[in-house]
């Protein structure tokens, strides 16, 4: 059985058992449960259930294992012969969870 459930405007295909990580869920500490609604498909065996837009009494119930950085991703311009370079980093706040069950 998986579904895919929809958080932080990315969809991500889970199973229970699987652990992912997602956009920062602020507000939430390490060791609660969260429920996850928006879920957009459930597969039971083969039989699927497609939601428009999500399936109607569907949850996703998952624990929060922690809260961390990823890693740096650096964006360098430059063109040649012009003296012009720019560098720029960024790194991802993610929330890594342990899906528990799909329910519904």
């Amino acid at each position: 059985m998986y579904a895919v459930m929809e958080t932080g405007g990315k969809q991500y295909r889970v199973a229970a058992g699987d652990t992912v990580e997602i956009d920062r869920l602020n507000g939430i500490e390490p060791g609660q449960i969260f429920t996850f609604e928006r879920v957009l498909l459930v597969n039971r065996d083969g039989q699927v259930a497609l939601g428009t837009p999500t399936v109607a009494g569907a949850k996703i119930t998952a624990d929060i294992v922690e809260h961390k950085r990823g890693v740096k991703v650096i964006a360098f311009k430059m063109k040649r012969r012009k003296g012009f370079h720019k560098k720029k980093g960024f790194r991802a706040e993610l929330t890594v969870v342990k899906i528990k069950e799909i329910a519904g």
